[in-house]
């Protein structure tokens, strides 16, 4: 097997278009014609409920996971780390890609958000945990999940650049593409957090919903 097979392989894992599936065979709708259009976990959660939003996350999640981890099906990269991970950074990209321009989906996918951070976990475990604490953070303090997923990108940047300051020019230039990658098909989203029109995840709908009654 060759590197050219398992790009491809990457590829077609990433474009397994979980939310689109689940909403079709499951609730016999389209997600994409509904909330934000988007065809990823934060519209799920908000389309179909936390249930299926949390599973929606968990396969994305392992779609990049998957898809990064296709380097052992050839023993040379088992041996050289530096090759293993610049290989990996490209199984990695590649099924982002796939999550965001599914050929199982028309080609309209999500934002890849949940599949880079599979990705992340498994090429820098350490760094991803960083990023998810940014990620959970900015999200309890101000439920926007767009704005949550746009600083942990960025932080991922700064994490890689910065704080670990690793040497290998590959793995900084992805560090930056991720932060890029994230903000651009975020677009929409800045535009709405500058208008204040940004939809919030109801992380505390219970507790909001007892103050309400009270007031």
């Amino acid at each position: 097997m060759n590197e050219s097979i398992l790009v491809i392989f990457a590829y077609l894992i990433g474009s397994i278009p979980t939310s689109v599936w689940i909403s079709k065979y499951v609730f016999n709708i389209d997600i994409r014609n509904y909330g934000s259009g988007n065809a990823g976990a934060t519209n799920t959660f908000r389309v179909l409920g936390s249930k299926w939003g949390s599973f929606v996350m968990l396969v994305d999640v392992s779609k990049g996971v998957l898809a990064t981890s296709l380097y052992i099906l050839i023993p040379f990269y088992l041996s050289h780390e530096l090759a293993r991970t610049n290989f990996m950074i490209i199984l990695g990209l590649t099924a982002v890609v796939g999550h965001i321009f599914p050929i199982w989906a028309e080609f309209k996918g999500g934002k890849g958000v949940a599949t880079l951070l599979g990705m992340t976990i498994a090429i820098q475990p350490m760094v991803a945990l960083l990023c998810l604490v940014v990620f959970a953070f900015t999200l309890i303090i101000t439920r926007f999940v767009s704005l949550s997923s746009m600083l942990a990108g960025v932080a991922f940047m700064v994490l890689i650049l910065f704080i670990f300051n690793e040497r290998e020019t590959m793995y900084r230039l992805f560090a930056i593409i991720v932060a890029l990658m994230v903000i651009i098909t975020h677009q929409k989203n800045i535009g709405r957090l500058l208008s204040g029109s940004e939809s919030k995840v109801p992380i505390f709908k219970n507790r909001d919903k007892r103050r309400s009654k009270r007031s």
